[in-house]
Protein backbone atom coordinates (compact mmCIF):
# COMPACT_ATOMS: atom_id res chain seq x y z
CA UNK A 1 0.00 0.00 0.00
CA UNK A 2 1.31 3.61 -0.88
CA UNK A 3 0.17 6.46 0.17
CA UNK A 4 0.38 9.84 -1.20
CA UNK A 5 0.52 13.23 0.69
CA UNK A 6 1.56 15.22 -1.95
CA UNK A 7 2.32 19.16 -0.79
CA UNK A 8 3.80 21.14 -2.86
CA UNK A 9 5.72 25.08 -2.25
CA UNK A 10 4.35 26.17 -5.33
CA UNK A 11 0.96 24.60 -7.36
CA UNK A 12 0.99 26.76 -10.07
CA UNK A 13 -1.15 25.82 -13.27
CA UNK A 14 1.91 24.44 -15.31
CA UNK A 15 2.44 22.41 -12.28
CA UNK A 16 -0.94 21.04 -12.16
CA UNK A 17 -1.46 20.23 -15.79
CA UNK A 18 2.42 18.61 -15.96
CA UNK A 19 3.17 17.43 -12.86
CA UNK A 20 1.02 15.19 -10.76
CA UNK A 21 2.19 12.51 -7.95
CA UNK A 22 -0.16 9.68 -8.31
CA UNK A 23 -1.51 6.90 -6.08
CA UNK A 24 -3.20 3.46 -6.04
CA UNK A 25 -4.42 3.02 -2.09
CA UNK A 26 -7.01 1.08 -0.42
CA UNK A 27 -7.69 1.00 3.21
CA UNK A 28 -9.98 -1.64 5.20
CA UNK A 29 -9.95 0.66 7.96
CA UNK A 30 -11.86 3.84 8.65
CA UNK A 31 -9.96 6.37 10.74
CA UNK A 32 -11.01 8.08 13.35
CA UNK A 33 -10.44 12.40 14.50
CA UNK A 34 -10.50 13.54 17.47
CA UNK A 35 -13.86 15.46 16.51
CA UNK A 36 -15.40 11.83 16.38
CA UNK A 37 -17.46 10.23 18.73
CA UNK A 38 -19.61 7.21 18.93
CA UNK A 39 -23.04 6.57 17.40
CA UNK A 40 -25.45 4.48 18.98
CA UNK A 41 -25.52 0.98 16.73
CA UNK A 42 -28.73 1.22 14.64
CA UNK A 43 -31.17 -1.03 14.92
CA UNK A 44 -31.21 -2.46 11.54
CA UNK A 45 -28.66 -5.48 10.74
CA UNK A 46 -25.70 -4.37 8.37
CA UNK A 47 -26.79 -7.45 6.12
CA UNK A 48 -25.80 -7.61 2.53
CA UNK A 49 -29.16 -6.41 0.74
CA UNK A 50 -29.20 -7.72 -2.75
CA UNK A 51 -30.37 -5.59 -5.59
CA UNK A 52 -33.80 -7.07 -5.60
CA UNK A 53 -34.73 -5.65 -2.07
CA UNK A 54 -35.37 -2.03 -2.70
CA UNK A 55 -38.63 -2.20 -2.66
CA UNK A 56 -38.61 -2.92 1.31
CA UNK A 57 -36.75 0.47 2.45
CA UNK A 58 -38.38 2.16 4.90
CA UNK A 59 -37.58 5.37 6.08
CA UNK A 60 -38.58 4.08 9.70
CA UNK A 61 -36.43 1.50 9.98
CA UNK A 62 -33.18 3.84 10.86
CA UNK A 63 -34.14 5.66 14.08
CA UNK A 64 -32.61 9.21 15.01
CA UNK A 65 -30.66 8.72 17.89
CA UNK A 66 -29.03 12.63 18.57
CA UNK A 67 -25.59 12.13 16.27
CA UNK A 68 -25.57 11.86 12.07
CA UNK A 69 -23.41 10.91 9.93
CA UNK A 70 -23.13 14.31 7.73
CA UNK A 71 -20.25 14.08 5.01
CA UNK A 72 -21.75 12.69 2.32
CA UNK A 73 -20.68 10.01 -0.57
CA UNK A 74 -21.35 11.25 -3.93
CA UNK A 75 -21.80 9.05 -7.37
CA UNK A 76 -21.47 10.73 -10.29
CA UNK A 77 -21.93 8.74 -13.78
CA UNK A 78 -21.52 10.31 -17.60
CA UNK A 79 -23.17 8.56 -20.42
CA UNK A 80 -23.03 8.83 -24.60
CA UNK A 81 -25.19 7.84 -27.28
CA UNK A 82 -24.01 3.57 -27.59
CA UNK A 83 -24.36 1.89 -30.54
CA UNK A 84 -27.73 1.39 -31.51
CA UNK A 85 -28.71 4.68 -29.43
CA UNK A 86 -29.18 6.60 -32.95
CA UNK A 87 -32.87 7.65 -32.19
CA UNK A 88 -31.26 9.41 -29.37
CA UNK A 89 -31.53 13.38 -29.83
CA UNK A 90 -28.89 15.45 -28.90
CA UNK A 91 -29.71 18.29 -26.78
CA UNK A 92 -28.93 21.12 -28.55
CA UNK A 93 -31.45 19.75 -31.02
CA UNK A 94 -34.54 19.99 -28.39
CA UNK A 95 -37.46 22.21 -28.80
CA UNK A 96 -39.76 23.79 -26.40
CA UNK A 97 -39.89 22.10 -23.28
CA UNK A 98 -38.88 18.61 -24.97
CA UNK A 99 -36.30 16.69 -22.88
CA UNK A 100 -33.40 15.03 -23.90
CA UNK A 101 -31.16 11.71 -22.73
CA UNK A 102 -31.60 10.69 -18.88
CA UNK A 103 -33.94 13.56 -18.61
CA UNK A 104 -36.65 11.61 -20.92
CA UNK A 105 -36.82 8.90 -17.24
CA UNK A 106 -40.12 8.91 -15.82
CA UNK A 107 -40.78 9.59 -11.87
CA UNK A 108 -41.15 6.09 -11.18
CA UNK A 109 -37.74 5.72 -12.61
CA UNK A 110 -36.24 8.12 -10.75
CA UNK A 111 -37.74 6.80 -7.71
CA UNK A 112 -36.63 3.11 -8.02
CA UNK A 113 -33.06 4.72 -8.04
CA UNK A 114 -33.14 6.58 -4.49
CA UNK A 115 -35.24 3.45 -3.23
CA UNK A 116 -31.57 1.62 -4.22
CA UNK A 117 -29.86 4.22 -2.30
CA UNK A 118 -32.24 4.22 0.89
CA UNK A 119 -33.63 7.72 0.18
CA UNK A 120 -36.51 9.78 -0.93
CA UNK A 121 -37.51 12.57 -3.13
CA UNK A 122 -38.85 15.69 -1.29
CA UNK A 123 -39.29 18.26 -3.64
CA UNK A 124 -38.07 19.06 -7.16
CA UNK A 125 -36.75 22.23 -9.42
CA UNK A 126 -36.21 22.30 -12.87
CA UNK A 127 -34.65 24.81 -15.98
CA UNK A 128 -33.92 23.96 -19.63
CA UNK A 129 -30.36 22.49 -18.76
CA UNK A 130 -30.95 19.71 -15.36
CA UNK A 131 -33.96 19.03 -12.97
CA UNK A 132 -32.75 18.79 -9.11
CA UNK A 133 -34.02 16.79 -6.23
CA UNK A 134 -34.01 17.54 -2.95
CA UNK A 135 -33.79 14.31 -1.25
CA UNK A 136 -34.68 12.71 2.18
CA UNK A 137 -30.75 12.37 2.27
CA UNK A 138 -29.56 15.17 0.69
CA UNK A 139 -29.18 15.68 -3.76
CA UNK A 140 -29.94 14.44 -7.25
CA UNK A 141 -28.85 16.56 -10.19
CA UNK A 142 -30.33 15.12 -13.58
CA UNK A 143 -28.75 16.26 -17.04
CA UNK A 144 -29.22 14.94 -20.41
CA UNK A 145 -26.00 12.59 -20.01
CA UNK A 146 -25.02 13.01 -16.69
CA UNK A 147 -26.24 11.86 -12.96
CA UNK A 148 -24.43 13.00 -10.09
CA UNK A 149 -26.47 11.61 -6.32
CA UNK A 150 -25.09 13.07 -3.23
CA UNK A 151 -25.94 11.46 -0.10
CA UNK A 152 -25.51 11.18 3.57
CA UNK A 153 -26.30 9.25 6.64
CA UNK A 154 -26.46 5.46 6.21
CA UNK A 155 -27.34 5.47 2.98
CA UNK A 156 -26.45 2.80 0.18
CA UNK A 157 -25.51 4.96 -2.57
CA UNK A 158 -23.27 2.52 -4.59
CA UNK A 159 -26.17 0.53 -5.12
CA UNK A 160 -27.81 2.84 -7.36
CA UNK A 161 -25.26 2.04 -9.88
CA UNK A 162 -26.69 -1.00 -11.27
CA UNK A 163 -30.01 0.69 -11.89
CA UNK A 164 -28.63 3.62 -13.52
CA UNK A 165 -26.79 1.11 -16.42
CA UNK A 166 -29.73 -0.56 -17.07
CA UNK A 167 -32.08 2.77 -17.22
CA UNK A 168 -29.07 4.44 -19.62
CA UNK A 169 -29.17 1.16 -21.55
CA UNK A 170 -33.31 1.46 -21.72
CA UNK A 171 -32.65 4.90 -23.36
CA UNK A 172 -30.04 3.89 -25.61
CA UNK A 173 -27.12 5.16 -23.57
CA UNK A 174 -23.43 3.73 -22.47
CA UNK A 175 -21.49 4.21 -19.55
CA UNK A 176 -18.66 7.18 -20.65
CA UNK A 177 -17.37 8.47 -16.71
CA UNK A 178 -18.05 6.84 -12.89
CA UNK A 179 -16.65 8.99 -10.01
CA UNK A 180 -17.25 7.88 -6.70
CA UNK A 181 -15.56 9.90 -3.57
CA UNK A 182 -16.31 10.71 0.25
CA UNK A 183 -14.21 12.00 2.91
CA UNK A 184 -13.39 9.14 5.48
CA UNK A 185 -16.82 8.28 8.32
CA UNK A 186 -17.29 10.20 11.36
CA UNK A 187 -19.33 6.92 12.55
CA UNK A 188 -18.03 3.68 9.83
CA UNK A 189 -19.45 1.19 12.21
CA UNK A 190 -22.71 2.17 11.49
CA UNK A 191 -22.48 2.08 7.36
CA UNK A 192 -24.54 -0.67 5.76
CA UNK A 193 -23.61 -2.98 2.50
CA UNK A 194 -21.61 -1.90 0.42
CA UNK A 195 -20.00 0.91 2.63
CA UNK A 196 -18.06 -0.81 5.43
CA UNK A 197 -14.78 0.29 3.94
CA UNK A 198 -13.11 1.42 1.07
CA UNK A 199 -12.10 -1.59 0.53
CA UNK A 200 -15.29 -3.08 0.24
CA UNK A 201 -17.00 -0.17 -1.99
CA UNK A 202 -14.07 -0.39 -4.47
CA UNK A 203 -14.88 -4.23 -4.53
CA UNK A 204 -19.03 -4.15 -4.93
CA UNK A 205 -17.98 -2.14 -7.83
CA UNK A 206 -15.86 -4.39 -9.19
CA UNK A 207 -18.72 -6.58 -9.11
CA UNK A 208 -20.61 -4.65 -11.61
CA UNK A 209 -18.23 -5.49 -14.11
CA UNK A 210 -20.04 -8.01 -15.98
CA UNK A 211 -23.20 -5.31 -16.51
CA UNK A 212 -20.45 -2.78 -18.04
CA UNK A 213 -17.02 -2.95 -18.73
CA UNK A 214 -16.44 0.62 -18.57
CA UNK A 215 -17.10 0.26 -14.91
CA UNK A 216 -13.50 -0.81 -14.68
CA UNK A 217 -11.49 1.61 -12.87
CA UNK A 218 -9.02 2.67 -10.02
CA UNK A 219 -9.51 3.69 -6.21
CA UNK A 220 -7.10 6.72 -4.69
CA UNK A 221 -6.32 7.87 -1.38
CA UNK A 222 -6.01 11.91 -0.63
CA UNK A 223 -4.80 13.24 2.43
CA UNK A 224 -3.37 11.83 5.57
CA UNK A 225 -4.56 8.61 6.37
CA UNK A 226 -4.34 9.49 10.29
CA UNK A 227 -6.62 12.30 10.09
CA UNK A 228 -9.59 13.65 7.38
CA UNK A 229 -8.64 12.40 4.28
CA UNK A 230 -10.62 11.43 1.20
CA UNK A 231 -11.33 8.36 -0.86
CA UNK A 232 -11.81 8.64 -4.81
CA UNK A 233 -12.96 5.63 -7.32
CA UNK A 234 -13.00 6.81 -11.01
CA UNK A 235 -13.48 4.96 -14.28
CA UNK A 236 -12.93 7.19 -17.35
CA UNK A 237 -13.77 5.32 -20.76
CA UNK A 238 -14.06 9.15 -22.81
CA UNK A 239 -13.93 9.43 -26.42
CA UNK A 240 -12.18 12.37 -26.32
CA UNK A 241 -13.51 15.05 -28.50
CA UNK A 242 -11.34 16.46 -30.65
CA UNK A 243 -12.38 20.09 -29.49
CA UNK A 244 -10.81 19.73 -25.89
CA UNK A 245 -12.81 23.42 -25.08
CA UNK A 246 -15.62 20.92 -24.01
CA UNK A 247 -13.51 19.40 -21.09
CA UNK A 248 -13.45 21.82 -18.69
CA UNK A 249 -15.77 20.60 -15.63
CA UNK A 250 -14.99 21.22 -12.00
CA UNK A 251 -16.58 20.36 -9.00
CA UNK A 252 -15.80 22.09 -6.05
CA UNK A 253 -16.76 20.68 -2.42
CA UNK A 254 -16.48 22.34 0.91
CA UNK A 255 -17.09 20.39 4.08
CA UNK A 256 -17.16 22.30 7.30
CA UNK A 257 -17.09 20.85 11.09
CA UNK A 258 -17.93 22.20 14.38
CA UNK A 259 -19.91 24.82 13.02
CA UNK A 260 -20.40 28.10 15.17
CA UNK A 261 -22.84 26.85 17.69
CA UNK A 262 -25.16 30.05 16.86
CA UNK A 263 -24.90 29.30 13.30
CA UNK A 264 -26.12 25.93 14.25
CA UNK A 265 -29.00 27.11 16.29
CA UNK A 266 -30.31 28.69 13.00
CA UNK A 267 -30.81 25.04 12.00
CA UNK A 268 -33.52 24.00 14.07
CA UNK A 269 -36.79 23.74 13.57
CA UNK A 270 -38.59 24.39 16.76
CA UNK A 271 -37.36 28.61 16.68
CA UNK A 272 -39.62 28.68 13.54
CA UNK A 273 -42.94 27.53 14.66
CA UNK A 274 -45.97 29.95 15.02
CA UNK A 275 -46.63 30.53 18.77
CA UNK A 276 -50.03 29.97 20.39
CA UNK A 277 -52.18 32.72 18.61
CA UNK A 278 -49.99 33.59 16.15
CA UNK A 279 -51.06 30.35 14.35
CA UNK A 280 -52.83 30.41 11.05
CA UNK A 281 -55.44 28.06 11.15
CA UNK A 282 -55.49 27.60 7.66
CA UNK A 283 -51.59 26.93 7.52
CA UNK A 284 -51.03 23.42 6.75
CA UNK A 285 -47.64 21.04 7.95
CA UNK A 286 -46.99 21.29 4.16
CA UNK A 287 -47.61 24.74 4.11
CA UNK A 288 -45.37 25.64 7.33
CA UNK A 289 -42.41 23.19 6.34
CA UNK A 290 -42.04 25.82 3.53
CA UNK A 291 -42.20 28.75 5.33
CA UNK A 292 -39.77 27.76 7.48
CA UNK A 293 -37.41 26.39 4.42
CA UNK A 294 -37.66 29.74 3.30
CA UNK A 295 -36.88 31.50 7.16
CA UNK A 296 -33.84 29.53 7.95
CA UNK A 297 -32.68 30.11 4.37
CA UNK A 298 -32.61 34.12 4.96
CA UNK A 299 -31.79 33.71 8.81
CA UNK A 300 -28.33 31.79 7.56
CA UNK A 301 -27.56 33.69 4.79
CA UNK A 302 -28.10 31.04 2.44
CA UNK A 303 -29.77 33.11 -0.25
CA UNK A 304 -26.48 35.43 -0.82
CA UNK A 305 -24.04 32.22 -1.52
CA UNK A 306 -26.37 32.02 -4.29
CA UNK A 307 -27.17 35.11 -6.43
CA UNK A 308 -29.77 34.61 -9.06
CA UNK A 309 -30.47 30.94 -9.05
CA UNK A 310 -33.70 29.47 -8.29
CA UNK A 311 -33.74 28.22 -4.59
CA UNK A 312 -35.02 24.83 -3.58
CA UNK A 313 -34.80 24.85 0.10
CA UNK A 314 -35.98 22.05 2.89
CA UNK A 315 -35.94 22.08 6.64
CA UNK A 316 -36.08 19.01 8.70
CA UNK A 317 -37.63 18.53 12.15
CA UNK A 318 -36.14 17.93 14.92
CA UNK A 319 -33.14 20.09 12.89
CA UNK A 320 -31.00 20.26 9.60
CA UNK A 321 -31.31 21.52 6.18
CA UNK A 322 -30.83 21.03 2.60
CA UNK A 323 -31.09 23.44 -0.17
CA UNK A 324 -30.22 22.94 -3.97
CA UNK A 325 -29.90 25.91 -6.23
CA UNK A 326 -29.46 25.89 -10.27
CA UNK A 327 -28.15 28.59 -12.37
CA UNK A 328 -28.28 27.93 -15.95
CA UNK A 329 -26.41 24.89 -16.35
CA UNK A 330 -24.71 24.70 -13.05
CA UNK A 331 -25.88 23.71 -9.71
CA UNK A 332 -25.12 24.69 -6.17
CA UNK A 333 -26.15 22.25 -3.11
CA UNK A 334 -26.06 22.77 0.59
CA UNK A 335 -26.63 20.00 3.53
CA UNK A 336 -26.61 21.04 7.31
CA UNK A 337 -26.57 19.04 10.65
CA UNK A 338 -26.32 21.25 13.19
CA UNK A 339 -26.20 18.54 16.24
CA UNK A 340 -23.92 19.46 18.87
CA UNK A 341 -20.83 17.11 18.74
CA UNK A 342 -21.19 16.41 15.16
CA UNK A 343 -22.16 19.35 13.70
CA UNK A 344 -21.21 19.65 10.05
CA UNK A 345 -22.41 22.05 6.83
CA UNK A 346 -21.35 21.07 3.64
CA UNK A 347 -21.46 23.53 0.08
CA UNK A 348 -20.46 21.98 -3.75
CA UNK A 349 -20.69 23.57 -6.97
CA UNK A 350 -20.05 22.75 -10.05
CA UNK A 351 -20.16 26.95 -11.94
CA UNK A 352 -17.67 27.52 -14.38
CA UNK A 353 -15.92 30.63 -12.20
CA UNK A 354 -12.45 32.11 -12.92
CA UNK A 355 -11.62 32.17 -9.05
CA UNK A 356 -13.51 30.64 -6.42
CA UNK A 357 -12.08 32.51 -3.65
CA UNK A 358 -15.15 34.96 -3.01
CA UNK A 359 -17.40 31.66 -3.09
CA UNK A 360 -15.13 29.83 -0.64
CA UNK A 361 -14.49 32.75 1.92
CA UNK A 362 -18.17 33.92 1.72
CA UNK A 363 -19.31 30.24 2.69
CA UNK A 364 -16.87 29.90 5.42
CA UNK A 365 -17.34 32.90 6.88
CA UNK A 366 -21.42 32.04 7.14
CA UNK A 367 -20.93 29.03 8.79
CA UNK A 368 -17.29 29.60 10.75
CA UNK A 369 -16.54 25.93 11.45
CA UNK A 370 -13.32 24.78 13.34
CA UNK A 371 -12.33 23.29 10.16
CA UNK A 372 -13.04 22.20 7.12
CA UNK A 373 -12.07 20.05 4.53
CA UNK A 374 -11.93 21.52 0.93
CA UNK A 375 -11.75 19.10 -2.69
CA UNK A 376 -11.80 19.53 -6.26
CA UNK A 377 -12.28 17.46 -8.91
CA UNK A 378 -11.73 19.02 -12.75
CA UNK A 379 -10.93 18.25 -15.98
CA UNK A 380 -7.46 19.42 -17.09
CA UNK A 381 -9.08 22.26 -19.39
CA UNK A 382 -10.98 23.24 -16.64
CA UNK A 383 -8.14 23.76 -14.74
CA UNK A 384 -6.88 25.79 -17.04
CA UNK A 385 -9.63 28.47 -17.27
CA UNK A 386 -8.89 29.22 -13.50
CA UNK A 387 -7.49 32.38 -12.98
CA UNK A 388 -6.80 32.05 -9.05
CA UNK A 389 -6.37 28.32 -7.95
CA UNK A 390 -8.05 27.87 -4.62
CA UNK A 391 -5.24 25.58 -3.63
CA UNK A 392 -1.98 27.47 -4.83
CA UNK A 393 0.50 29.16 -2.64
CA UNK A 394 2.59 28.12 0.34
CA UNK A 395 0.86 27.38 3.52
CA UNK A 396 -1.85 28.84 2.37
CA UNK A 397 -4.40 30.42 4.68
CA UNK A 398 -7.91 32.11 4.62
CA UNK A 399 -9.14 34.63 6.61
CA UNK A 400 -12.57 35.75 7.21
CA UNK A 401 -14.24 38.63 8.96
CA UNK A 402 -16.12 37.71 12.19
CA UNK A 403 -17.36 41.10 14.13
CA UNK A 404 -14.38 42.94 15.11
CA UNK A 405 -12.53 39.65 14.91
CA UNK A 406 -10.93 37.89 12.15
CA UNK A 407 -11.16 33.98 11.55
CA UNK A 408 -7.65 32.65 10.53
CA UNK A 409 -7.17 29.20 8.89
CA UNK A 410 -4.30 27.91 8.12
CA UNK A 411 -3.65 24.94 5.80
CA UNK A 412 -2.67 21.88 7.75
CA UNK A 413 -1.77 19.20 4.97
CA UNK A 414 -2.27 19.20 0.84
CA UNK A 415 -2.67 16.23 -1.55
CA UNK A 416 -3.23 16.02 -5.71
CA UNK A 417 -3.52 13.13 -8.01
CA UNK A 418 -4.32 12.83 -11.55
CA UNK A 419 -6.31 9.04 -12.61
CA UNK A 420 -7.28 7.71 -15.52
CA UNK A 421 -6.99 10.30 -18.76
CA UNK A 422 -7.17 14.06 -17.60
CA UNK A 423 -9.38 13.98 -14.28
CA UNK A 424 -6.72 15.96 -11.98
CA UNK A 425 -8.43 15.67 -8.11
CA UNK A 426 -6.91 17.77 -5.22
CA UNK A 427 -7.98 18.01 -1.45
CA UNK A 428 -7.11 20.15 1.18
CA UNK A 429 -7.43 20.64 5.26
CA UNK A 430 -7.74 23.68 6.80
CA UNK A 431 -7.75 24.43 10.81
CA UNK A 432 -8.93 27.62 12.68
CA UNK A 433 -7.00 28.45 15.66
CA UNK A 434 -8.27 27.48 18.60
CA UNK A 435 -7.77 30.41 20.52
CA UNK A 436 -8.74 32.82 17.80
CA UNK A 437 -11.65 31.25 16.39
CA UNK A 438 -13.07 31.38 20.33
CA UNK A 439 -12.36 35.02 20.16
CA UNK A 440 -13.74 35.80 17.12
CA UNK A 441 -16.63 33.68 17.69
CA UNK A 442 -17.14 35.13 20.92
CA UNK A 443 -16.70 38.73 19.63
CA UNK A 444 -19.28 38.47 17.07
CA UNK A 445 -22.86 38.88 17.80
CA UNK A 446 -24.22 39.89 13.98
CA UNK A 447 -25.83 36.59 13.83
CA UNK A 448 -27.49 36.29 17.05
CA UNK A 449 -30.74 35.79 16.77
CA UNK A 450 -33.72 35.69 19.19
CA UNK A 451 -37.41 34.52 18.57
CA UNK A 452 -40.56 35.55 20.45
Amino acid sequence: MVQNNATTNSMTESYLRSSWESILSITDDETYSDHSQPQQPPTTNHHHCSDDDEDQYNADDRPYNGVFEGPEKTLEVCFRIGEGGCGVKDPSLMVGDEKAGLRRLSREDIDAVCRRARCTILSSVSNAYLDAYVLSESSLFVYPYMVMIKTCGTTTLLRCVAILVSLGKKLGLEIDWVGYSRKNFNFPEDQLFPHGSFHQELEYLASHRSLSERLSGNGYTLGPITSDHWFVFVADKTIRAKNLEVDTDRVLNIMMFDIDVNVANLFYYDQYKKKVGQQDDEETKKEETARVSIEMTKAAGIDKLVPGSVIDPCAFEPCGYSMNAILFRSYSTMHITPEEGSSYASFETNQKVASYSSLINNVVRTFRPKRFVMTLMADEGGLSELKEHPFSGKGKGIVVPAGKEKIIYKRSSLASIQVEEDTCCLMGNWVADEDNWTMAVMDDRVRTMSFA
